[in-house]
């Protein structure tokens, strides 16, 4: 299995931001913080199992994957890869803005962006690429977790390449609310989130910020060890 702990980077929204909130409350746990959060009334009330259908996401805290959680190669440790990620923000690049909206993704349900742009992918591919070096190998037991039998053979390439299969054009911005859901389940709790997701009238989002992850053992949940503002002007589009 990997080691411990692992660090992942990813897009979270600023502590405290209405988006944070929503995050948070509905997957019942801050990663800012580490605490536990009640779920909303409206939320919970409708769906009474929402506290199992949110169990998955809930462990790795609301983000975005830009680099997805790896063990750290030898001889590199967490001083280095905050290092990394501060060198990374300060390099000069257009900040992604996207029109957030919930959607269902591959089975499960997230807030996606309506329309991808290049600049979020660009985004997305240099941060993997940014921050392989510090990536162990993967184990042939970690491989085995990704199901490479079903990937198709490019996802695979990437897997072992990156060590992860949604990489480069195969990558989509997705910051995660439900588990895999059964086609039954999904439009009834896709309607529940729209709804409020609706409430926060958030036309836009910029990708503004990188955040360092860390999950200490394999039990803990990841939580935010601390985030770096990307230099670049943003701007929303007409």
């Amino acid at each position: 299995m990997s080691n411990f702990p692992r660090y992942a980077i990813y897009f979270a929204p600023a502590a405290g931001a209405a988006l944070a909130r929503f995050g948070a409350e509905h997957l019942g746990y801050d990663a800012w913080t580490g605490e536990d959060v009640a779920f909303p009334a409206a939320t919970f009330g409708t769906i009474p199992d929402w506290r199992d259908l949110s169990s998955d996401p809930r462990k790795y805290g609301f983000h975005a994957t830009l680099k997805a959680p790896f063990g750290l190669a030898e001889g590199i440790g967490e001083s280095e890869i905050r290092i990394a990620c501060a060198a990374f923000a300060a390099t000069p690049r257009a900040i992604p803005m996207i029109r957030p909206i919930v959607d269902a993704i591959s089975g499960f349900i997230a807030v996606i962006p309506a329309d991808t742009t290049a600049e979020l992918l660009a985004l997305a591919a240099d941060c993997v690429s940014a921050f392989e070096p510090f990536r162990a190998a993967m184990t042939p037991e970690d491989r085995a977790r990704r199901n490479p039998e079903r990937l198709p053979p490019r996802q695979v390439d990437y897997l072992d390449r990156w060590g992860y299969p949604y990489v480069m054009d195969e990558f989509r911005f997705h910051m995660t609310l439900t588990g895999r859901l059964e086609p039954e389940r999904r439009e009834g709790v896709l309607a529940v989130l729209r709804e409020r997701f609706a409430a926060l009238r958030l036309e836009w989002l910029a990708i503004d910020r990188i955040a360092l992850f860390r999950q200490s053992d394999p039990t803990a949940r990841f939580r935010i060890v601390d985030f770096w503002p990307l230099a670049g002007n943003s701007s929303v589009p007409s």
